[in-house]
């Protein structure tokens, strides 16, 4: 769920040059850690308007073109309640979401992030959950989901309420990788 430099992408997927490309001017689009936005909790939304339908067309295309697995709107800047993400090489818009009926079975896994570049760390989420919303249009949406897309709707809806993965994992982890991440912004700096 994790390429070689740490974002959440799907799995199985070599880029080319051009496609590398296109992952680097999206990568750009993205807010990244410690971008004040990635902490706040996203609003309701309760117009389904032109103006959602683009949003939600804007974050289909940036989470494509970063080789993602999913996207919340927090990571482009945008306090409502919708992400978007890759189900059966579909891209599907989810706005309010809410995760419901979620497994007993849990499962721990490595997770990077499209806004914590070069980080992995093992996160333990339920295996399988309901997730439920509406589309752009403001018509219902039902997704019972197992593994890899239940994982990336949890970590989704954690973005949506300003929560990380590097609050979901071990302390260990997450001293590693709040290492790399402050060397990050050293070398940006």
């Amino acid at each position: 769920m994790a390429d070689e430099e740490g974002g959440q992408v799907k799995p199985g997927h070599e880029l080319d040059r051009e496609a590398q490309a296109r992952r680097r001017l999206a990568l750009t689009q993205i807010r990244q850690y410690p971008d004040p936005s990635l902490r706040m909790r996203a609003r309701e939304i309760t117009e389904f308007d032109d103006s959602l339908a683009s949003l939600a067309e804007r974050m289909k295309a940036l989470m494509v073109d970063a080789n993602g697995a999913g996207l919340a709107a927090t990571q482009v800047g945008v306090l409502r309640r919708i992400f978007v993400f890759s189900l059966d090489d579909e891209v599907f818009a989810v706005v309010n979401p809410e995760l419901v009926e979620r497994s007993d079975e849990l499962e721990t896994d490595d997770e990077g992030c499209l806004s914590l570049q070069g980080v992995l760390v093992p996160v333990e989420r339920h295996f399988a959950l309901t997730l439920v919303g509406k589309d752009v249009d403001g018509s219902d949406e039902r997704f019972e989901l197992e593994d890899v897309p239940a994982r990336v709707a949890q970590h989704e809806v954690d973005h949506l309420d300003g929560v990380l993965m590097i609050d979901r994992t071990t302390p260990e982890a997450r001293r590693e990788a709040m290492a790399t991440l402050r060397e990050q912004l050293s070398l940006v700096r």
